[in-house]
């Protein structure tokens, strides 16, 4: 193998994935290995695949869609995260996957998906199940508190599975109450579950929502500085681009969702019940992060469908598919929620450069992609994360030196993660390696047309073996199930 003129670096880590159906399905996982990627973290933003009972089937089927993507292929009735973990090794994942147990899915099988505060009992219910999934490998607790059932709970019952997270030395990784107009009270709720627990802190995608909350972005970054100065342990993943990416459910009030997907059916069926949401969505409710009010309609696409009858709607925004329908904003994007049961994906522009510039240089950051492989026109963070730090921001913006990025995009990642032996090149390391070429290194895809390889990944190599050649996928399916052992 020749790798003159070439960088030879530990194997990508990605700390926040979405291929958590999507490997059962195309164990490849080819959009991440193809950007240089050997290891992915599953089990994101508190709602996932496992644990999963076998009464919530049909309808967290319906939930996690919008994240995950839909299957009929596979069986669900896998129940626990050991059995689900155990379907990924039957495969043979084309890379190694670690996972997090999601905070909503454990308090759905402690006390279903109702609207409520937990009983001391369902409390110490979901302490044993979070035991349980962490004994069985997981690296830590995920939960996403705009997502149902997450979105439901309050600091206490989180405080209490940190403390079992943290005698494992798991991560407790979230995707915060508020990443616009309630930030600031967001990040106190966030370190001070830290404090109370002992639990190390990560969080996901990192950044500040609106423009009418950019001048939040200082007391933000002092709050981190604030929380290592108390020895609360923090870090935080953040993908390269000024646009997020989520189900489109997260457009509708919180309340739309009480007892799951059928229910956030049923209500957009009732003109009353879409008079009452349209209504919070124009004027807000404290703590809820409104994405038509810091991004607008106009700035929320839809990447994603299930049905042939809304396939027309992808690569819209709601304001391009209102005028396509001959609708108002409100009425489209509930049409498309109601008809597709909730299995639409969106994008939504919320930032600019200059903060992704400053959240990517702080010593907190590791790289993500957070990218969702539904199909239809994703993000393209899926395809092209990765190279593009390396392309745009190092070479092209000289940002941070290449071997600053190159450890933000591997052994920090690691560590951020406690995934031991990877992410360095040292002997008694997994063979985990790419080798890229620094002159040529870019992301491809667009928002236009994002499914497009990068340039630049030369070889990749998982666990010793040659998975990608001069650019090409091998054939070769080598990467393993990683489980955390305490």
């Amino acid at each position: 193998m020749d790798a003159k003129g070439l960088i030879v670096a530990p194997g990508f880590i990605d700390t926040h994935s979405h291929s958590d159906l999507d490997v059962l399905l195309r164990p490849q996982v080819m959009p991440k290995v193809m950007q240089g990627i050997t290891t992915e973290v599953l089990g994101q933003d508190g709602v996932s695949m496992a644990p999963l009972p076998l009464e919530y089937i049909s309808d967290w089927r319906k939930n996690i869609a919008g994240l995950d993507g839909v299957s009929d292929e596979i069986d669900w009735t896998y129940q626990t995260t050991d059995n689900y973990l155990k379907m990924i090794e039957k495969v043979g994942p084309g890379i190694n996957e670690c996972y997090l147990v999601p905070h909503g899915n454990i308090r759905m099988e402690a006390m279903g998906l109702g609207n409520r505060q937990p009983t001391d009992e369902e409390i110490e219910k979901m302490k044993e199940i979070t035991r349980r999934e962490m004994e069985a490998g997981a690296f830590g607790l995920s939960t996403g508190l705009i997502y149902i059932p997450c979105a439901y709970s309050e600091s206490k019952e989180i405080i209490e599975m940190c403390k079992v997270v943290a005698e494992f030395d798991g991560v407790f990784v979230i995707h915060q109450r508020s990443e616009a107009d309630t930030i600031v009270d967001s990040m106190n709720e966030v370190i001070e579950i830290g404090r109370k627990s002992g639990v190390r802190v990560h969080w996901s995608h990192f950044k500040v929502a609106g423009k009418k909350n950019w001048d939040k972005i200082d007391t933000v970054l002092s709050q981190l500085e604030q929380a290592k100065a108390e020895g609360i342990r923090v870090s935080f993943d953040q993908y390269p681009y000024v646009a997020g990416s989520t189900m489109m459910g997260a457009i509708l009030p919180p309340w739309v969702h009480d007892g799951g997907t059928n229910k956030v059916i049923e209500r957009l069926r009732d003109p009353e019940m879409r008079k009452k949401m349209r209504y919070d969505m124009e004027h807000g409710i404290h703590g809820w992060d409104n994405f038509v009010d810091f991004a607008g309609f106009e700035n929320i696409y839809v990447t994603s469908v299930v049905t042939e009858k809304n396939k027309d709607a992808v690569g819209l925004s709601i304001t391009q598919l209102a005028e396509l329908r001959n609708l108002d904003p409100f009425t489209a994007a509930f049409d498309l929620l109601m008809e597709e049961e909730n299995a639409v994906g969106m994008v939504d522009f919320y930032g600019v450069e200059d903060h992704v510039k400053l959240f990517m240089a702080r010593p907190e950051m590791n790289a993500c992609t957070d990218g969702l492989l539904a199909p239809g026109k994703p993000h393209p963070r899926l395809y092209g994360s990765f190279p593009r730090i390396l392309g745009k921001y190092v070479r092209e913006e000289k940002i941070m030196t290449i071997e600053e990025a190159v450890k933000k995009l591997t052994s920090k990642a690691a560590e951020a993660m406690s995934i031991k032996n990877r992410g360095l090149l040292k002997e008694g390391y997994f063979a985990d390696i790419t080798i890229f070429d620094p002159n040529t290194i870019e992301d491809k895809g667009t928002f236009v047309e994002p499914i497009q390889y990068p340039a630049g990944i030369e070889y990749v190599i998982v666990n010793g073996k040659v998975v990608v050649e001069h650019g090409k996928h091998t054939g070769v399916l080598n990467g393993r199930v990683i489980r955390n052992k305490r």
